[in-house]
């Protein structure tokens, strides 16, 4: 006789329905009651939410699991046991699922792909129930990843951060402040603060800030600082780079008001002057099922941006301006001349 399997179901409670509560920005309920165009997507959204978890109980009753609901934002709860923990949300659902998670696995349905790019789900509505009795079968692939231990001032903060974590001032108009130290190098630093993160984030925020897409399932980190400042023009010599396993970044604040975001916004940390702060891969790794083939990195910049990081220097040196570029400053600076002398 087959074993009945338990998952543990994190369902994301949405915008929609948190305005209707009345939970949430009042205005924003207000909008939702009146039925303002500017929400339209927010009830598209949960339109869409509200049939994919319709979709998603009735697999587990059709395929006969034993099916345990947790909101996905709630402060705890018990996966121990599980044989799967299961979202219902989009990334920020299975990101904040995966803080309760020792190792999984875990699989993400994705229940508004027209508002969510759902990177990390492999099911949608329409799939629920073909993805899950591969599950049960044993044939959907599972890929072990890589997530990233933080520690503030010697005590670990978290040992299952999957994404990134954004070191950097409380608020984002002020520059941020402090000293970087990785290997043999300890710099300085004055920028908009600085992303890090294991390879799963490698995609998203790191990429932006000028990272590489590194394999999915590499063992290293990254770290990417954002709009560095750098008054003399030389680079920074830690703009960028790869931790390996074994390896630590470090980072001494020197601001009084710094925050440390954890896989999204929610989870936030406060540091203060001459505070410290490390990171290194977690000794807790995620199993996560079902990712598409779709995820593997773009061709040509990962090659070229991976030999940049492991040099530990930007991935591209600033470029000196051309003659033609010159010639045609200096014709500018001619016409205002001339300009100014007719007035």
């Amino acid at each position: 006789m087959t074993r009945r399997l338990s998952v543990v179901v994190a369902v994301k409670r949405t915008s929609w329905r948190r305005a209707l509560d009345g939970a949430g920005d009042p205005e924003v309920r207000a909008m939702v009651q009146r039925g303002d165009p500017a929400v339209a997507r927010m009830r598209l959204a949960h339109q869409e939410h509200e049939a994919t978890l319709r979709e998603v109980e009735a697999a587990l009753r059709e395929l006969d699991m034993a099916a345990t609901y947790v909101p996905a934002s709630a402060p705890t709860f018990d996966a121990d046991g599980a044989d799967l923990v299961l979202t219902v949300g989009g990334d920020g659902t299975l990101l904040t699922a995966s803080h309760h998670v020792a190792r999984g696995p875990v699989l993400g349905v994705n229940s508004a792909p027209s508002s969510s790019v759902g990177y990390f789900c492999a099911a949608r509505l329409g799939s629920v129930e073909p993805v899950l009795a591969a599950f049960r079968r044993g044939t959907l692939p599972s890929y072990t990843l890589a997530r990233m231990e933080v520690t503030l001032n010697g005590e670990t903060v978290s040992r299952r951060v999957l994404n990134d974590a954004l070191f950097c001032h409380a608020s984002p108009a002020a520059t941020s402040r402090y000293v970087l130290a990785f290997g043999q190098t300890e710099e300085e630093q004055r920028s908009s603060g600085f992303w890090v993160g294991p390879a799963a984030g490698s995609t998203a925020a790191q990429r932006s800030a000028g990272g590489v897409v590194l394999p999915l399932t590499s063992e290293q980190l990254q770290f990417v600082v954002r709009e560095p400042y750098t008054p003399g023009g030389s680079p920074l010599a830690l703009a960028r780079g790869l931790v390996t396993p074994g390896e630590r970044l470090r980072a001494i604040s020197k601001m009084g008001g710094a925050r440390l975001f954890l896989d999204g916004p929610t989870e936030v940390h406060e540091v203060g002057l001459g505070d410290t702060l490390e990171f290194r891969r977690s000794d807790e790794p995620l199993a996560v099922l079902g990712l598409r083939a779709g995820l593997a990195p773009p061709l040509g910049r990962t090659a070229r941006g991976a030999r940049a990081a492991r040099g530990l220097r930007p991935a591209g040196r600033p470029r000196r301006p051309g003659l033609r570029a010159a010639s045609r400053r200096a014709e500018c600076r001619r016409r205002r001349c001339r300009s100014l002398r007719r007035g």
